[in-house]
């Protein structure tokens, strides 16, 4: 058992983690603390930006430098809703700016051909350009 754990270490090793994709400078239009947590994101968002209901985000908030992890919950399509739930209310007010980032693991070789998807929504109205 010993060499299987060291190939699995070896092969993990070899992993890094980059940029997914990005949803760039998008603004918080609701913060509800009593949710169980999450941020809730239209679909229409969320597929323009390849993210998954679920999926691990990080949320940086533009306007107060406050750095968080959760998952996303999917939103009503159409909304342009953009929801912190749960603890994540308390690092938000509504209007702030707040970029949302997902990450993929993969070899080297994977990364250097890897390219990104990001999406600049107008953050006046969240309207995907």
């Amino acid at each position: 058992m010993p060499d299987f754990q060291a190939t699995l270490l070896t092969f993990a090793a070899m992993l890094i983690e980059v940029l997914k994709s990005k949803i760039h400078r998008v603004t918080v239009t609701e913060a509800n603390l009593n949710y169980i947590g999450s941020i809730t994101l239209d679909p229409d968002m969320m597929e323009a930006a390849d993210m998954i209901e679920g999926e691990k985000v990080q949320v940086l908030n533009c306007m107060n430098g406050a750095r968080l992890e959760t998952y996303i919950i999917k939103g009503e399509r159409g909304s342009r809703v953009v929801c912190l739930n749960g603890p994540a209310a308390r690092l938000v007010e509504l209007g702030d700016i707040v970029i949302v980032v997902t990450y993929a693991h993969m070899t080297r070789e994977e990364a250097a051909g890897y390219k990104p998807t990001i999406v600049f929504p107008d953050t006046a109205t969240n309207r995907l350009k």
